[in-house]
């Protein structure tokens, strides 16, 4: 009978190998959750370019992602101490998004994405979920192929952190120093859901538009108000409310509050609807006190 030690990494990689039979690129990750292989230049002299696996070795991280069994069966045999696998988002065929909800602490991220879920008007499809050892969990949604969605760590709500592009997730059967990743009662036999438009938008920043450049610098925050202002109907709220989560987290929102009410207005919001969103972008915006 294989060691324990043995008998984990086997398991990872049939894991793996399974996830890469679904069109998931993998990588194999260490007990910390790390990507298993260092990297074949972290011994370069500083300043040198940065290389993502185009000199053909592995140990470039997420950039060794790969649904190829041979490739799989090649990255793990060079990390047998690899306890568990990654999966790549952002890429081909799936497009995955990543949802990580924390339950850390006083943090409650399942109901912080309930509350965005109202506010937005969306609702969660049933999709992949993976319970973490930690208590959390991640949901695996899809995206469109033309929409680049980054990482970002507690930006939408506290405990909410996104996986995106560059970005991976710990893989169901994985065992890191903390515990074993699993998927959630009923849903293994599930894809992937498409991501909810309203979230989409949340998620991935505003397409930039072209523009003249200006001869002179516009005011600080002129450019939120002229954001809200090109709004169509189906994307106000929306954009009203990353306008906002911007003016709070750079110290405009009470000062500029009623400008943004304004121009809410002007797209045709109701001045109920349009304070009601200010108020939530303040409440994710305002770290919690902790004089309590």
């Amino acid at each position: 009978m294989a060691n324990p030690d043995r008998q984990t990494a086997t398991l990872a990689l049939a894991h793996a190998l399974s996830a890469a039979e679904r069109g998931l690129p993998v990588i194999p990750l260490s007990p910390t959750k790390l990507p298993a292989l260092r990297s074949p230049h972290h011994d370069d002299a500083p300043g040198t370019a940065r290389c993502r696996g185009e000199c053909g070795l592995p140990g470039h991280g997420v950039h060794d992602a790969t649904t190829d069994p041979a490739a799989v069966r090649a990255l793990f045999a060079a990390a047998p101490w690899a306890t568990g696998y990654g999966i790549a988002c952002g890429r081909p065929p799936h497009h995955l998004i990543g949802v990580d909800l924390d339950t850390k602490g006083d943090t409650d991220a399942v109901a912080s994405l309930r509350e965005l879920a109202l506010r937005h008007l969306f609702t969660l499809p049933p999709t992949v979920t993976v319970l973490t050892p930690s208590g959390g969990r991640h949901l695996w949604l899809t995206g469109p192929p033309d929409v680049v969605v980054p990482n970002s760590a507690s930006r939408l709500a506290p405990g909410i952190d996104i996986r995106g592009s560059g970005g991976y997730l710990v893989g169901p059967g994985s065992v890191t120093a903390h515990g074993a990743y699993r998927l959630a009662p009923g849903t293994a036999d599930r894809d992937p859901a498409p991501c909810p438009r309203a979230l989409l938008h949340l998620v991935a920043p505003p397409a930039r538009t072209r523009t003249k450049p200006a001869t002179t610098r516009a005011p600080h925050g002129e450019g939120l108000i002229a954001f809200v202002l090109a709004a169509h109907e189906g994307q106000r709220n929306t954009r009203l409310f990353w306008a906002a989560c911007r003016a709070y987290e750079n110290g405009l929102g009470n000062s500029f509050a009623e400008r943004l009410v304004s121009a809410a207005l002007h797209t045709g919001l109701t001045e109920e609807e349009a304070r009601a969103t200010l108020a939530s972008a303040a409440r994710l915006t305002t770290p919690p006190r902790t004089d309590r």
